[in-house]
Protein backbone atom coordinates (compact mmCIF):
# COMPACT_ATOMS: atom_id res chain seq x y z
CA UNK A 1 0.00 0.00 0.00
CA UNK A 2 1.52 3.34 -1.01
CA UNK A 3 1.34 6.62 0.89
CA UNK A 4 -1.16 8.14 -1.55
CA UNK A 5 -3.62 5.28 -0.90
CA UNK A 6 -3.11 5.61 2.85
CA UNK A 7 -3.50 9.37 2.66
CA UNK A 8 -6.69 8.99 0.61
CA UNK A 9 -8.16 6.45 3.04
CA UNK A 10 -7.45 8.80 5.91
CA UNK A 11 -9.13 11.63 4.02
CA UNK A 12 -12.13 9.45 3.13
CA UNK A 13 -12.50 8.60 6.82
CA UNK A 14 -12.49 12.33 7.63
CA UNK A 15 -15.00 13.02 4.86
CA UNK A 16 -17.32 10.30 6.10
CA UNK A 17 -17.11 11.63 9.66
CA UNK A 18 -17.77 15.17 8.41
CA UNK A 19 -20.70 13.87 6.36
CA UNK A 20 -22.18 12.14 9.42
CA UNK A 21 -21.77 15.25 11.56
CA UNK A 22 -23.33 17.47 8.87
CA UNK A 23 -26.25 15.09 8.42
CA UNK A 24 -26.86 15.07 12.17
CA UNK A 25 -26.86 18.89 12.25
CA UNK A 26 -29.36 18.97 9.38
CA UNK A 27 -31.63 16.50 11.16
CA UNK A 28 -31.42 18.56 14.36
CA UNK A 29 -32.38 21.75 12.51
CA UNK A 30 -35.26 19.97 10.76
CA UNK A 31 -36.58 18.82 14.15
CA UNK A 32 -36.19 22.34 15.50
CA UNK A 33 -38.19 23.80 12.60
CA UNK A 34 -40.95 21.21 13.04
CA UNK A 35 -41.16 21.88 16.78
CA UNK A 36 -41.64 25.63 16.43
CA UNK A 37 -45.16 26.39 17.59
CA UNK A 38 -47.42 28.96 16.00
CA UNK A 39 -46.23 32.30 17.37
CA UNK A 40 -48.44 34.88 18.99
CA UNK A 41 -48.68 38.28 17.30
CA UNK A 42 -45.94 39.63 19.57
CA UNK A 43 -43.63 36.72 18.78
CA UNK A 44 -44.23 36.66 15.00
CA UNK A 45 -41.24 38.84 14.06
CA UNK A 46 -38.86 36.97 16.35
CA UNK A 47 -40.16 33.63 15.09
CA UNK A 48 -39.80 34.71 11.45
CA UNK A 49 -36.24 35.82 12.15
CA UNK A 50 -35.41 32.51 13.85
CA UNK A 51 -36.95 30.52 10.99
CA UNK A 52 -34.96 32.50 8.41
CA UNK A 53 -31.77 31.96 10.40
CA UNK A 54 -32.41 28.22 10.64
CA UNK A 55 -33.30 27.98 6.94
CA UNK A 56 -30.05 29.78 6.02
CA UNK A 57 -28.11 27.29 8.15
CA UNK A 58 -29.94 24.40 6.49
CA UNK A 59 -29.04 25.71 3.03
CA UNK A 60 -25.41 26.14 4.04
CA UNK A 61 -25.25 22.62 5.46
CA UNK A 62 -26.92 21.19 2.36
CA UNK A 63 -24.26 22.83 0.16
CA UNK A 64 -21.57 21.43 2.46
CA UNK A 65 -23.11 17.96 2.20
CA UNK A 66 -23.08 18.23 -1.60
CA UNK A 67 -19.40 19.24 -1.48
CA UNK A 68 -18.58 16.29 0.76
CA UNK A 69 -20.43 13.88 -1.54
CA UNK A 70 -18.57 15.32 -4.55
CA UNK A 71 -15.21 14.86 -2.76
CA UNK A 72 -16.18 11.27 -1.90
CA UNK A 73 -16.96 10.65 -5.59
CA UNK A 74 -13.51 12.02 -6.46
CA UNK A 75 -11.97 9.63 -3.94
CA UNK A 76 -13.77 6.71 -5.59
CA UNK A 77 -12.35 7.79 -8.96
CA UNK A 78 -8.87 8.16 -7.48
CA UNK A 79 -8.69 11.90 -8.10
CA UNK A 80 -9.23 13.11 -4.53
CA UNK A 81 -6.66 15.72 -3.56
CA UNK A 82 -6.18 16.89 -7.13
CA UNK A 83 -7.42 20.37 -8.03
CA UNK A 84 -10.33 20.32 -10.46
CA UNK A 85 -9.19 23.69 -11.80
CA UNK A 86 -5.51 23.23 -12.61
CA UNK A 87 -4.86 19.55 -11.93
CA UNK A 88 -2.16 20.23 -9.32
CA UNK A 89 -2.15 18.53 -5.95
CA UNK A 90 -4.17 20.37 -3.28
CA UNK A 91 -2.05 21.33 -0.28
CA UNK A 92 -2.52 18.65 2.43
CA UNK A 93 -2.88 21.41 5.04
CA UNK A 94 -5.89 22.75 3.09
CA UNK A 95 -7.42 19.27 2.98
CA UNK A 96 -6.80 18.90 6.70
CA UNK A 97 -8.86 22.02 7.37
CA UNK A 98 -11.39 21.56 4.57
CA UNK A 99 -11.47 17.88 3.56
CA UNK A 100 -14.17 18.48 0.95
CA UNK A 101 -12.00 20.97 -0.98
CA UNK A 102 -11.77 20.17 -4.70
CA UNK A 103 -9.85 23.30 -5.71
CA UNK A 104 -6.40 24.46 -4.66
CA UNK A 105 -6.26 27.81 -2.89
CA UNK A 106 -5.28 29.73 -6.04
CA UNK A 107 -8.11 28.23 -8.12
CA UNK A 108 -10.57 28.77 -5.25
CA UNK A 109 -9.65 32.45 -5.10
CA UNK A 110 -9.99 32.78 -8.89
CA UNK A 111 -13.38 31.05 -8.73
CA UNK A 112 -14.60 33.38 -5.96
CA UNK A 113 -13.39 36.48 -7.86
CA UNK A 114 -15.22 35.37 -11.03
CA UNK A 115 -18.42 34.71 -9.05
CA UNK A 116 -18.15 38.08 -7.34
CA UNK A 117 -17.81 39.85 -10.70
CA UNK A 118 -20.71 37.86 -12.20
CA UNK A 119 -23.02 38.86 -9.33
CA UNK A 120 -22.53 42.56 -9.95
Amino acid sequence: MDSVTTHTRSDVTKLLAERQQTTEKLEHLARELRSMAEPSADEADIDAYEREKILALVQSLQRKLESIDHALEMAEKGTYGMCEGCGDRIDPARLEILPQATLCLKCQRDFERRNKRNRR
